[in-house]
């Protein structure tokens, strides 16, 4: 064989063996998951605005034209799964008035009824007065139901829902809970593939979770997020935030890494092990606050994910400065509390203010 072919054969044999041949940008990924690039997620609906997980505040992202519902799902002691955050009612009701000597007890300890009975709109006209309503008081904790109820309401704009299962291990089964609701709602086809015209995606931050939804729902996309400290990626310093030194959450948080590259790389080696279409990391916003975590968006992260063909969803951004900053860094969507927002720093900002689409609502 001539040497100058030979070369060529084993150029074209190296070139076939290589993963970059199958390498795809982070905008076809998504297209082919059918997941909006870049994506406004609404965290808790436009928790900024209204109260979080409420009628109020879905509604809102919906109507500003947010890609997302975005929830934390658990389940009630009859079986019924509703959105909220917390794993107790303290913060986001009024659970310490009604029901004094079970204000601790979780979720999972009070029906359907007991928790449509709470006030879960109050509390953030107290801690927010400039963007207090009269009407929110009195708003309810939601069931899926009806969060999917207002997803298909708007006949010009059809929000997909992002549901994570929170705290799953308090509610075992819930991933087949999960399904089983979707299916019924038409969300899900009989083959298990996500219904023509919706969009689906399932996060969590454990493990076992990300295995069960993977056997349960094999072909909806799901995202693993991402964290640093015990039960998530290792951290390079034990040091806990009372011996720290830092002057706050934030800033603590913000001193967090990962122990080293291996230790990142582990999580979204597992997550794609399971078959997730990406991570859904934390961010170091620049102004701090309650929601400024640990930096998990830097670039060589986003590269490394991305080379699995995988996307990044960043938690939680409110701010254009923080926007850019995860943006340069290579994001594919980004959780936020100001969908207005974020809709207008892509370049489609909604048709009505935050304001107009509140009265509208009746709020």
């Amino acid at each position: 064989m001539p040497r100058r072919f030979s070369l060529a054969v084993v150029a074209a044999s190296l070139a076939l063996a290589s993963p970059l041949v199958h390498a795809q940008t982070p905008a076809q990924v998504a297209k082919a998951a059918n997941i909006p690039h870049p994506a406004v997620i609404a965290h808790r609906g436009a928790s900024f605005d209204a109260p979080e997980s409420t009628r109020a505040s879905y509604l809102t992202a919906r109507d500003l034209g947010a890609d997302y519902l975005e929830m934390d799902l658990q389940r009630t002691k009859d079986g019924v799964l509703i959105a909220l955050h917390d794993e107790n009612l303290t913060r986001t009701t009024d659970i310490a008035t009604r029901y004094p000597e079970r204000k601790d007890q979780p979720v999972s300890a009070f029906t359907l009824a007991e928790l449509k009975a709470l006030d879960a709109g109050s509390w953030f006209n107290a801690a927010y007065p400039e963007r207090a309503r009269p009407k929110f008081a009195g708003l309810q904790v939601l069931t899926l139901d009806e969060i999917i109820d207002i997803a298909e309401g708007n006949p010009q704009r059809h929000p997909g829902l992002y549901m994570e299962t929170k705290v799953p291990s308090l509610f075992p089964g819930i991933e087949h809970d999960l399904k089983l609701k979707l299916q019924q709602r038409g969300w899900l086809t009989a083959g298990g593939e996500v219904a023509p015209g919706k969009h689906v995606v399932l996060q969590t931050f454990e493990k076992p979770s990300l295995q069960l939804l993977a056997k349960e729902m094999p072909k909806v996309p799901k995202i693993l997020l991402l964290w640093v400290g015990d039960g998530s990626i290792e951290a390079k310093s034990n040091v806990p935030f009372a011996q720290s030194g830092a002057k706050d959450k934030a800033a603590y948080y913000a001193q967090q890494q990962p122990k080293d590259k291996a230790a990142f790389e582990q999580w979204v080696d597992f997550a794609k092990a399971q078959g997730a279409i990406g991570t859904g990391p934390s961010a170091a916003l620049t102004h701090g606050g309650e929601q400024s975590y640990m930096d998990l968006v830097q670039p060589w992260m986003n590269q490394y994910t991305h080379g699995k063909n995988m996307l990044v969803h960043v938690y939680t951004v409110d701010d254009p400065v923080d926007y850019k900053k995860v943006m340069d860094a290579g994001v594919d969507g980004i959780f936020t509390n100001r969908a207005a927002e974020l809709l207008k720093f892509y370049g489609r900002p909604a048709k009505a203010t935050v304001a107009q689409v509140l009265e509208q609502e009746g709020y």
